[in-house]
C-alpha cells in the first residue's frame, strides 16, 4: 500500500508542478504521509524534477526540513 501512495504522489506533483505554491502545498502533504525512506526517494526525484522545472527551487527548503 505504501508503494501505491508513493506513486500516487509522484504522479499529483507532476501535475501540480505547474505552480510553485500548489506543489509546495502537496508537498508538505507528502512529507507527512510517506515513510522517512520513501521522503528520501521523493527528494532524489524532485531534485531531478527541479532540474527540468527550476521554479520549483523554492520547495526544496521544504525537504531539507
Amino acid at each position: 500500500m505504501s508503494r501505491a501512495m508513493f506513486e500516487y504522489t509522484k504522479a499529483v506533483l507532476s501535475k501540480v508542478s505547474f505552480d510553485v505554491r500548489l506543489f509546495s502545498k502537496e508537498l508538505k502533504k507528502a512529507i507527512t504521509r510517506l515513510l522517512p525512506h520513501e521522503i528520501d526517494e521523493l527528494a532524489i526525484w524532485v531534485d531531478s524534477l527541479i532540474k527540468q522545472q527550476p521554479q520549483l527551487i523554492p520547495c526544496l527548503k521544504l525537504l531539507n526540513k
